[in-house]
């Protein structure tokens, strides 16, 4: 009569022993199972002579893992680039941008998460953006990881018209995170070109992008010490710098509760009528700023600013009752006094050459230019294409065209060369003259801001979007996208062609007026190409596709449409560095 059968749990059991200076393993195949209410065990052989490789295979099939002929039976049906998508998005999670849009999850977050990481990795037009989010369509991982491969165009401008409603408090957000009370705000105006149609914001001005004929709208942002940016706002095309300061001394003060702050803004921004008007009057506000060319002219004839204040240094505090409350700090910079008297000798030439040739003109024996006017009118296109008119002495008649340098006036501005003034009301206590220069000098961060926003990264331009609220959406997504970006930039930097060792270069200048230079470690990245320890150096669109050739995979099995899996590529050395560098995995 044979044992009765006994049921019970298999499983794959490791056991070790030590015999002197060596250790046995044992795997069994074994039974677990109860009887008469005990536990006993029943081993059923003995599989410690196969391969390793096997008995995992052994262990996980007892687990309920399914395994199937691996030889020939596999095919990649899709493969979509990944790696990009998981770092960007990373990252703006991990600066919990994702909460500051909305504490709530929700479709339209999710669309506005997308465009920020689109626009990062691939910036396009909305209709671009949507088709590749969608499943037939789709370039990236992005649409399937946010679920958003049923979307389209008209999604994402609802989306657009539901974060522009939130900005203000969004904004509000990210100054309580970067702002304190007494600190510095950086503020600038740029301007982009438009190329759509019936934009109420679109407006001829101050032409900044060399586009001539096209409208333009124009868009103040605000950066922290630092140069991260906290806020952003659409204005026409045709408003003035200074004009638009009023408004955001308004938002700090009220909507992000900060009371104390010092503003730096150039000399077009911080003009001394915005200092009458909005500023000297309001308790706990500071200004940076430089004087205008004629300000620093008038200073020179009373004799305040001399050429002996830079006998010794490139720097000097200056006194004057026109500025009463207020600290002049007057800088000479050699290598600008050089740059701008070349420059100055150029246009002088060149205007010389034009001129000649107007003179030839009224000599010549057909068609020949005559009539004060009509000389005139030619005589004025050139004075202002190089704008240095005012160097020239010119004596028109009705037939002829005199000229001559006024050497006089261009020994008096030559005499200013290199020289500029800094105008503050931060008292020395707080900053002394060399911090208030590099504060001034800080508004570069903000230059760099618009650069990554206009051209390098984001690309900003050209706006075809026809509403207001949607121009201001999409700028206001590019000043998301540059947020995340500038996080990602700092974090990168070591295997970046930005310089990570900024502390190491200001140190390493003898003065602030003197121009900024790049830590040794920056130049060695620049002349190498790769870092101190080998790793090939990027720009952060190069490192951003090196990324996006990890892929994830769709992988179904020959014959049966059932059976499919994702599978990601592993990652080389670098690209798991780039991931260390930014604290994220690959897999979101």
């Amino acid at each position: 009569m044979g044992m009765p059968a006994r049921h019970g749990a298999i499983h794959v059991a490791t056991t070790t022993r030590v015999v002197g200076d060596k250790t046995y393993s044992t795997t069994l195949l074994r039974r677990t199972f109860r009887e008469n209410g005990k536990v006993k065990h029943e081993t059923l052989g003995n599989i410690s002579h196969l391969p390793p490789h096997v008995i995992e295979m052994i262990r996980g099939s007892l687990r309920g893992e399914a395994y199937v002929p691996a030889s020939g039976e596999f095919e990649i049906v899709r493969s979509l680039p990944h790696g990009h998508v998981a770092a960007v998005l990373g990252m703006l999670r991990n600066l919990g941008v994702d909460q500051m849009i909305s504490s709530r999850p929700c479709r339209n977050r999710d669309l506005v998460e997308a465009m920020i990481v689109a626009r990062i990795i691939a910036p396009s037009s909305k209709l671009a953006t949507a088709r590749g989010f969608n499943s037939r369509t789709e370039c990236s991982s992005l649409g399937e990881t946010l679920g958003l491969e049923r979307a389209d165009e008209d999604d994402l401008y609802e989306a657009m018209d539901w974060l522009v409603k939130r900005q203000n408090r969004i904004e509000s957000k990210i100054a309580r995170r970067h702002l304190r009370d007494g600190t510095l705000v950086l503020y600038d105006l740029s301007s982009s070109y438009y190329t759509g149609k019936n934009c109420p914001l679109a407006k001829f001005g101050k032409d900044r992008d060399g586009k001539k004929g096209f409208p333009q709208i124009n868009y103040g942002l605000l950066c922290n010490a630092e140069g991260r940016p906290i806020a952003i706002e659409v204005f026409e095309g045709n408003t003035g710098d200074a004009s638009t300061l009023p408004a955001q001394v308004l938002k700090v003060r009220k909507r992000f509760g900060i009371s104390r702050i010092a503003w730096a803004g150039d000399r077009g921004m911080i003009t001394a009528a915005r200092i009458e008007q909005d500023l000297r009057p309001t308790e706990g506000l500071d200004w940076i700023t430089a004087l205008r060319a004629p300000a620093i002219q008038a200073l020179a004839d009373a004799g305040v600013v001399q050429p002996s204040l830079f006998d010794d240094r490139y720097m000097a505090e200056i006194v004057s009752p026109d500025y009463p409350g207020e600290r002049l700090i007057a800088c000479r910079n050699p290598l600008l006094a050089e740059e701008r008297a070349r420059k100055r000798q150029d246009l002088l030439a060149s205007t010389e050459k034009l001129l000649a040739k107007v003179v030839d003109a009224t000599r010549r024996a057909k068609r020949q230019l005559k009539g004060q006017d009509e000389i005139g009118i030619a005589v004025g296109k050139v004075l202002n294409r190089f704008k240095v008119g005012k160097h020239f002495k010119v004596s028109i008649t009705e037939n002829s065209l005199t000229y001559e340098r006024d050497e006089e006036k261009i020994s008096r501005e030559a005499s200013l060369d290199g020289i500029y003034i800094i105008r503050t009301s931060v008292p020395q206590s707080t900053l002394n003259s060399e911090a208030a220069v590099e504060r001034y000098k800080d508004l570069a961060k903000v230059e760099r801001a618009f650069r990554s926003l206009k051209t390098v990264d984001l690309k900003i331009r050209p706006i075809f979007l026809r509403l207001a609220k949607r121009v201001r959406a999409h700028v206001f997504l590019c000043m998301l996208a540059y947020y995340v970006e500038w996080h990602m930039r700092q974090a990168l930097a070591p295997i970046l062609f930005d310089d990570d060792q900024k502390e190491t270069a200001r140190e390493m200048r003898n003065s602030v007026v003197a121009p900024a230079e790049r830590s040794p470690s920056a130049e060695r990245k620049a002349r190498t190409k790769r870092t101190e320890d080998g790793t090939p150096v990027h720009s952060f669109q190069t490192l951003l596709r090196s990324l996006g050739t990890v892929a994830k995979n769709r992988i179904r099995m020959k014959g049966d449409s059932q059976v499919e899996f994702d599978q990601l590529t592993v990652p080389d050395e670098n690209q798991r560095h780039a991931f260390e560098l930014l604290g994220i995995g690959i897999s979101l």
